[in-house]
């Protein structure tokens, strides 16, 4: 096999497994999904092959002293890869969401780096504990399967209604607000409303119905929360 047939391959298996991972991410509905995954993983894969290849399409003769430090662009990528996954963490009054899916782009990056080095055990090794973390661990965490948490970003008229009869019929679907994410702010002659909420599986339809049907409402978003 030529050197770039095996660079090809390392990219493909790199880009394959990252891939892995972002689809369990995207089925379970975080910010990060598929095509951050593969992406992180393909460029990752690639800063390795150039690290550790370059050297060979430079054309140097034997009589050139040349030195080269083929872990110099890898240990760059690891240190970029946090910037990357400190986008995906945020937080809420006193709760933090994403650090899971930063977790889970620091892994791809390790594991393009790991396909573009040929280690491909390593690399598959690396995507098979992931998924178990990921899809198999997260079983055993203390959360409340019967419900799903959402957070609710609203824009009233003047006219809407004020925000303890908002939770009253809230509360009468059957879905519990966080004191703790609770934010009102006036605007414009708009007043905004941000909660968390944690809605029974299979409400989401009904928390949607209750929210459209609320006097001056002009805006509604309702999002996942990892």
């Amino acid at each position: 096999m030529t050197l770039t047939g095996e660079l090809l391959i390392r990219l493909f298996v790199g880009t394959v497994l990252g891939g892995v991972i972002g689809y369990e991410r995207d089925v379970h509905g975080r910010p990060a999904g598929l095509r951050t995954h593969l992406i992180v993983a393909l460029a990752s894969t690639t800063f390795m092959l150039v690290s550790t290849h370059f050297v060979y399409f430079q054309h140097y003769t034997k009589d050139d002293l040349v030195t080269v430090d083929t872990s110099r662009i890898a240990a760059s990528v690891v240190t970029g890869i946090g910037f990357l996954g400190g986008g995906a963490i945020l937080r809420t009054g006193v709760s933090v969401q994403g650090l899971t899916t930063a977790a889970g782009l620091w892994l791809v990056a390790a594991i393009g780096l790991s396909a573009g080095a040929g280690m491909y055990a390593i690399s598959v090794a690396s995507t098979v504990f992931g998924l178990l973390a990921l899809a198999v661990l997260r079983r055993f965490e203390h959360k409340d399967e019967r419900l799903l948490r959402r957070r609710i970003a609203l824009v009233f008229t003047e006219s809407g209604p004020p925000v303890p009869t908002l939770l009253e019929a809230l509360a009468g679907v059957g879905v519990v607000v966080s004191p703790a994410e609770y934010d009102r702010r006036v605007d414009a002659d708009r007043v905004h409303v941000t909660l968390q909420v944690e809605v029974p599986v299979g409400g989401t339809e009904r928390l949607v119905g209750l929210l459209e049907s609320q006097p001056g409402l002009e805006s509604v978003r309702v999002e996942p929360l990892g």
